[in-house]
């Protein structure tokens, strides 16, 4: 199901809020480079793709503004090993 998702600059994260929960995908920005640092999802609401998309979003924000991404979270890691189409982000 697509959420709706908010990039919140201020806290350096993507985040989407459902059912009153906080969904989050947390960077720290340096040097032209997105560290990805966490992605969490409530328990309750696992299991719905919410985590892709939010880390899709922070890959299309870095995308769109010249970044690299440097997946210290191992979800977004993995999320990138799995989508070839992201590689060209990867900041190695």
């Amino acid at each position: 199901m697509p959420v709706e998702i908010t990039h919140n600059p201020a806290a350096q994260r993507f985040e989407a809020a459902l059912d009153g929960l906080l969904c989050v995908a947390d960077y720290e920005l340096r040097d032209g480079v997105m560290h990805m640092t966490h992605t969490g999802v409530p328990p309750v609401l696992r299991g719905q793709g919410i985590a892709a998309q939010l880390v899709q979003a922070a890959l299309d924000h870095a995308r769109a503004h010249g970044l690299k991404v440097d997946p210290l979270c191992s979800y977004v890691r993995t999320y990138m090993q799995r989508h070839p189409e992201t590689q060209a982000l990867w900041a190695r």
